[in-house]
């Protein structure tokens, strides 16, 4: 008996002397946030507050490592799945479920739930943005309660990586009615998951707030609380850092870095980002959407307007140092990015000339181009939540105006500018994503809208069979040079036919108060991270006591 109390003794020294290596337990995060998340349970989220949240609450099957490598497995790691094999052909995949693995119900994970997971995902009417990655997934065949197998029709590069993109969700508590039951359930408002941190609470517009998970599977998260508090105009949220009330703000904006130095307290974090913005124009008539749009379908006339625009002047007035132009819907962290592809040049007087010839001819009474009795006059629908864009925005109404066209601006709230970018409610909007390491986002952003997930978030309608062709080839190759000569099809192809302006790639310039010993910044979600973040016992705030139970 002495023997068994001394093992568990011995055993009991071991897990805190690995737990003090760690770092230290306790503390809580507020980040603030310039928008609400849109939903907390992965498949229904399309924004990054969504994400941040969404996978602090899940676990994946497995887990993207550092490098962002996403051909073959080799920089995955083991999450809700402890490991995996290939089939010899290299068309199945078999995963083991950790027999550790809990929801915060304590309910085990099971195969059913990775069965539930791809299946929230390819319902049509949760217009879920991930259904696009699994395109390949033919099937998906349960052995015993924690084992499954996922079947492909052909081997692609990112095999492995798109099926990292099925979060498993927990079949016993998911509504039984398909389609968009999931998104107004009572579950989805307060979901149970399998990740570090559990839910808390949500107040609308206001704040979100999560709890570590003490028992978690792969050891408890090191912060014992993470609260997102919500501020839809960016001053306020940065005034929140300023003054030691939140401790992240995602994005300073090039002129609030001085600011962010006279505080003490505030440390910036530099990193590359996966963030583009750009302006799209909309393909179909916002008042009708069965109608095309009456000036953007014409080609000559987009690409007037982005000769008009000089691209590279927007970036440097706004970011200075702290973003790049960009080439294409692409970051240069991608690994199919192509700084070479050929733009459409920023040249005033040529824009000019293809107006003319197009019959936009200059008013004198306003300088303003009319064709009949028609005004060249649309609006741009931009975020009041972004800074940034907002003054990309006011720039490029400047420059063009100098060539006679009439852009006005709609400044929306969040969750109006959301609803409105999804109805098509905008003749150009000023948009941003948050892209990942793989560039198969591509047929959810940019590709035509189609029955198996393509198009899902192109609002705008954007549609070239030839942009669509080159996408899947690329993704559908094996051999890398393949992949890229594709990709650089698909760039020049969208570039060309001006469906966007492609406006800038960021550098992120993060701001986190100093108490926080942060690990490596990640670029494809910082916050993937957080479990692993400990505040320095000789820097607590009251907010860092250890939480009463709830």
């Amino acid at each position: 008996m002495r023997r068994i109390v001394l093992a568990f003794a011995l055993s009991l020294l071991a897990a805190c002397a690995g737990d003090a290596a760690r770092g230290p337990v306790g503390g809580t995060v507020i980040i603030a946030a310039a928008a609400d998340a849109d939903a907390l349970v992965p498949p229904l989220v399309g924004s990054s507050q969504g994400r941040l949240v969404s996978e602090l609450l899940f676990d994946r099957l497995v887990e993207i490592g550092p490098s962002l490598n996403t051909v073959g497995d080799a920089d995955f790691r083991g999450r809700l799945a402890e490991r995996w094999n290939w089939s010899a052909d290299s068309l199945a995949i078999t995963f083991f479920l950790d027999p550790d693995a809990r929801w915060h119900d304590g309910q085990p994970v099971v195969a059913a739930d990775v069965v539930a997971g791809l299946s929230v995902i390819r319902d049509p009417a949760n217009g879920s943005s991930l259904r696009v990655n699994l395109v390949g997934l033919d099937s998906l065949t349960v052995q015993g309660e924690r084992q499954v197998t996922m079947h492909f029709g052909r081997r692609t590069a990112e095999q492995f990586y798109a099926a990292s993109m099925i979060f498993p969700l927990p079949a016993h508590l998911l509504p039984t009615d398909s389609g968009s039951a999931l998104r107004t359930s009572t579950y989805a408002r307060a979901p149970v998951g399998s990740g570090p941190y559990r839910f808390v609470s949500w107040e609308p517009l206001s704040r979100i707030e999560l709890a570590a998970v003490e028992d978690h599977y792969r050891g408890r998260a090191r912060l014992d609380r993470v609260v997102v508090s919500i501020s839809p105009e960016p001053a306020t949220g940065l005034a929140k850092i300023w003054a030691e009330e939140a401790d992240v703000w995602e994005i300073v904006p090039a002129g609030d870095i001085a600011e962010a130095v006279r505080h003490p307290h505030v440390r910036l974090v530099s990193s590359t980002a996966f963030d583009y913005g750009f302006a799209a124009f909309n393909f179909r008539d916002p008042r009708n959407r069965e109608r095309p749009h009456p000036f953007f379908t014409d080609r000559g006339l987009r690409r007037a307007i982005a000769m008009a625009v000089d691209r590279p002047a927007i970036v440097r007035a706004i970011f200075d140092t702290l973003a790049m132009p960009l080439y294409g819907p692409f970051v240069r962290l991608q690994h199919t990015a192509d700084t070479t592809i050929r733009q459409i040049p920023f040249d005033r007087a040529a824009a000019a000339t293809i107006l003319d010839s197009l019959g936009w001819r200059v008013d004198p009474r306003d300088g303003i181009r009319r064709r009949g009795t028609q005004r060249l006059r649309f609006t741009t629908l931009v975020p009041g939540s972004s800074r940034n864009r907002e003054r990309a925005a006011v720039l490029m109404q400047e420059q063009l105006r100098q060539v006679g066209v009439d852009m006005q601006i709609e400044r929306a709230e969040n969750r109006t500018f959301t609803a409105k970018r999804e109805a098509g409610q905008f003749d150009m909007v000023v948009g941003g994503w948050l892209t990942t390491p793989s560039p198969r986002g591509l047929r959810g952003t940019w590709a035509t809208n189609s029955a198996d997930g393509q198009g899902t978030q192109n609002d705008g309608r954007y549609s070239n069979s030839a942009f669509d062709a080159a996408v899947i080839a690329g993704l559908d190759a094996l051999e890398p040079a393949d992949v890229r000569r594709h990709f650089r099809e698909a760039y020049q192809i969208i570039v060309d036919d001006a469906a966007a302006l492609f406006l800038y790639e960021l550098r992120v310039m993060a701001a986190v108060h100093r108490r926080f010993t942060l690990p490596a910044w990640r670029p494809d979600g910082w916050w993937r991270t957080l479990p692993e973040w400990t505040v320095d016992p000789a820097q607590r705030l009251p907010r860092d006591a250890r939480p009463t139970a709830n």
